[in-house]
């Protein structure tokens, strides 16, 4: 696993790590990356292969959809159905640390489990957001750990955790120990009524 340290470097450096990242991307890499949460496993959603890294990195089962980042709301609704009361939400609370439950298009591979509903997100995170300017797919968003275990905030404890599986990130982005922060509220907004799943 390579890794990449950006604690407190120039927006400039951030500018040149989001674009080797992109690089890696689209050659179907899988990236362990900082996140305005948690560290976050990123790689192309509309990639086969990278998504199924993924899971497997994750050890988790296709039936479990994946969360999805996206670059703005008009991207988000190519992958979704957005009415105008949903797209008035998604104003309201991204960018940010919240995912929305939204009914999905079916564009995605399917092994991102998104093909009935799909859960997308707007991260409030430079380099993210740097990242899937230039990337121009949506991004897995899912958190970077070992299916049923505690979401990750540390750098080494990524390194720790995947050093001698045989599925690892290609890339891990270090940038040291995150400020505490929960993974996303998660929010079903298929209804007329939002639904809080994870708070």
């Amino acid at each position: 696993m390579w890794e990449m340290r950006i604690a407190r470097l120039s927006k400039k450096t951030l500018e040149k790590i989001a674009k080797e990242t992109t690089k890696k991307l689209n050659a179907g890499k899988v990236i362990a990356c900082p996140t305005d949460t948690v560290y976050g496993l990123i790689a192309d959603a509309t990639n086969k292969k990278a998504v199924k890294k993924v899971l497997l990195i994750k050890g988790r089962k296709e039936t479990k959809p994946l969360p999805i980042f996206v670059k703005d709301i008009s991207t988000a609704k190519k992958f979704a159905k957005v009415s105008p009361f949903q797209e008035k939400y998604m104003r309201k609370v991204w960018p940010g640390k919240v995912t929305l439950i939204l009914e999905s298009r079916g564009l995605l591979v399917k092994e991102t489990g998104t093909q009935e509903s799909i859960g997308l997100r707007i991260p409030k995170h430079k380099l993210v957001q740097l990242i899937l300017q230039k990337v121009k797919t949506p991004l897995t968003g899912t958190s970077a750990n070992l299916s049923g275990r505690p979401p990750l905030s540390d750098s080494k404890d990524i390194a720790r955790q995947f050093a001698k599986r045989k599925y690892q990130p290609d890339i891990l982005v270090d940038a040291g120990k995150l400020l505490f922060s929960r993974p996303s509220k998660v929010i079903d907004i298929t209804r007329e009524e939002p639904r809080i799943l994870r708070k």
